[in-house]
């Protein structure tokens, strides 16, 4: 019957920019599951009916992101619709999507270094819900002014780091214009007890006035003068040998020949 069927183990959820994936364990044989997204003041959803697989994506019955969620992973056969009895059942952790799902990387669009102004521009990171006309909500749409961007960035070849936040899309922040800049953004969110900080952007440098020596370091520019130095001492020491073997044979043809 179905109290001898295996329910689900290791349910977690993995949530990014509000996409929210459920995973658990094992895989099924001879049986399947079902997905119930139990709210505390929605009506009860189903998803991933009878899925062979061991994730579903449950984005969609999670629309309002301030409300918790715990999900039902049921394990069913294919005759359940014959059977009145309760089929068994594996509970998750609760899950608030406003308060835990992850921030994803914000996207830069722009930055320019120009004198001592460092100039960032970027993008919110997109999630999957849409407004009334079809396009996509931003990660800022949904969190307001509760959600903030810290820029790090360092002189280039330095480990000294400084940061700056901001509420709108861009940064401008001083620096020293004889340097080069790397730099990348992190979104916040300064109200929560954990995941506080989302996933950090790609890495991005300056190039305003670099040179060989910010691009390679000073153990190139060594390499080269001990080669230099070596270069000029073997043309020293061969104009040296030419030198002296013109002289000696000079010498061998003023002298007198053998019996004149």
């Amino acid at each position: 019957g179905n109290a001898e069927l295996p329910t689900a183990v290791n349910i977690t959820w993995s949530s990014i920019n509000f996409k929210t994936i459920l995973q658990w364990q094992p895989k099924p044989s001879g049986y399947f599951y079902t997905v119930e997204i139990h709210g505390q003041t929605s009506d009860t959803k189903k998803k991933c009916i009878r899925t062979a697989e061991t994730e579903c994506d449950v984005t969609d019955a999670l629309r309002n992101v301030e409300e918790t969620y715990t999900a039902h992973v049921v394990s069913v056969t294919s005759s359940d619709m014959d059977n009145f009895e309760e089929p068994p059942f594996a509970v998750s952790e609760k899950f608030t999507p406003y308060s835990q799902t992850v921030l994803g990387k914000p996207e830069i669009q722009n930055y320019t270094q120009k004198g001592s102004k460092l100039s960032v521009v970027f993008r919110d990171p997109l999630t999957p819900y849409t407004f009334p006309n079809g396009s996509f909500q931003s990660v800022r749409d949904i969190f307001q002014y509760d959600l903030e961007y810290k820029l790090y960035y360092w002189k280039d070849q330095s480990s000294g780091k400084k940061d700056a936040t901001t509420k709108s899309h861009k940064f401008d922040v001083s620096v020293d214009g004889t340097r080069n800049y790397c730099f990348y953004i992190q979104g916040i969110i300064p109200s929560r007890r954990e995941n506080r900080n989302g996933q950090e952007s790609m890495v991005l440098c300056t190039s305003v006035g670099r040179n060989i020596l910010d691009e390679y370091g000073a153990e190139v520019f060594i390499i080269i003068a001990v080669i230099a130095i070596a270069i000029i001492a073997l043309a020293v020491v061969l104009s040296v040998i030419l030198c002296k073997r013109k002289k000696a044979k000079a010498a061998r043809e003023k002298e007198p020949l053998n019996g004149v």
